[in-house]
């Protein structure tokens, strides 16, 4: 789809319906989910391309089991999406959700009192979870240690994408073939223009649009500062491990211990994939201090994976808010924000897309997209996830 062109000076500026600004999961599911609802003049920018930041490094985890109603509702919607996403989409990419079960252990009783009070928000919004003796969750787990539990959160139907990239590849391929233009370049300003927004781009080019949509993740509070608004989103470093393919299935649940700080799940092309939630600092320095926290949890629960290696350590950043929600609303008129999600981007995506959508469209705002409204922040958090990095 071509944007108009008009001049400004002696540079070219061109003109669109809507500026989406950043090509994750969030900003193409918005364009796919826009340009399904009527023919309009989206463009989406992004200075590296499209799953570059966030999206690229996640690791396709899409769970029912959340600590609030809202996001309960949601990832069960987008959880049918990607059910049978490649149809949805009509992608070339073919991406299959492999269910596998989440289980969220508890060592103590007041971590099963939590899960448990989990559970029954989960249930009222329709989600299948259950609470699990040791001994239970010992059977769905081979050699898992039940020994060292008091229980367990489980849901069957949770699960991931083992390649989650082809997910956000798809919303990409599918808003271009509906009329989304993708550009490479970084948007540095962001700028009101006589009732519209001026995007200034790197490459000294610039563009007007009515509706501006910021999913931009950490860099987002960069492009709204200037505007005198502040809004508090935190760059984040995660760290994932993951061993060679290993042909022996060991492990097909994804087993999470919040009070361990570990995670762990073997993929469908063999890798184990573990994860030492709770590391920080420089990699350089702190890679082999984390191997070792994951390698004392997989003896204490999960002595299968004892022998497994984790030579291989992929690090990207979450955009994270106070408590662990997303900032999702209109900012200003016209500019809408999309970011702060904290992790959970890739599992709120379809659904968080079709409802920005449908408000860029002039509907009604939905009642769970104003959970997220900007003004929840003008208040202390009185609702955040919990367990909320995996």
């Amino acid at each position: 789809m071509r944007a108009d062109r008009v001049t400004v000076g002696n540079r070219r500026s061109r003109s669109c319906d809507v500026a989406i600004v950043g090509a994750g999961i969030t900003g193409l599911s918005v364009a796919f989910h826009l340009l399904s609802r009527a023919r309009r003049e989206v463009m989406i920018f992004d200075r590296a391309g499209v799953a570059a930041e966030a999206s690229g490094v996640q690791p396709g985890g899409v769970r029912q089991q959340w600590s609030t109603r809202v996001n309960c509702l949601l990832v069960r919607e987008s959880l049918q999406t990607y059910h049978a996403i490649g149809d949805a989409l009509s992608s070339t990419v073919r991406p299959v959700f492999q269910p596998c079960g989440y289980m969220f252990v508890a060592h103590s009783e007041g971590r099963l009192a939590r899960l448990a009070a989990d559970v029954e928000v989960q249930n009222e919004a329709g989600v299948p979870s259950q609470i699990l003796t040791p001994d239970e969750a010992g059977d769905r787990v081979p050699d898992l240690r039940a020994d060292t539990l008091l229980g367990a959160a489980w849901c069957a139907e949770d699960g991931y994408f083992d390649r989650p990239q082809s997910v956000v590849a798809a919303y990409g391929e599918a808003a271009e073939r509906l009329g989304a233009v993708l550009e490479v370049v970084e948007v540095t300003r962001l700028a009101p223009a006589s009732g519209r927004w001026r995007l200034t781009l790197s490459n000294g080019s610039s563009i007007e649009a009515h509706q501006v949509v910021l999913a931009t993740g950490y860099d987002t509070t960069a492009l709204l500062e200037p505007l005198g608004i502040s809004l508090p989103i935190v760059k984040e470093p995660r760290y994932l491990f993951l061993s060679q393919p290993i042909r022996e299935r060991l492990l097909e649940p994804l087993v999470v211990s919040g009070e361990r700080s570990f995670a762990a799940k073997q993929l469908a092309d063999g890798r184990v994939l573990a994860s030492h939630t709770a590391a920080d600092g420089d990699p350089a320095t702190s890679a082999a201090a984390w191997r070792q926290a994951i390698r004392e949890r997989i003896v204490e629960m999960l002595p299968r994976l004892q022998y497994v290696s984790f030579p291989i350590l992929v690090d990207g950043y979450y955009d994270t808010t106070p408590d662990h929600q997303p900032i999702v609303g209109e900012l200003l008129g016209g500019l809408w924000i999309a970011a702060g999600f904290s992790g959970h981007g890739f599992m709120l995506a379809p659904a968080i897309g079709r409802r920005v959508a449908a408000a860029l469209d002039l509907d009604p705002i939905d009642a769970l997209l104003s959970f997220f409204s900007p003004g929840r922040l003008k208040e202390p958090a009185a609702i955040s996830e919990r367990d909320w990095v995996v």
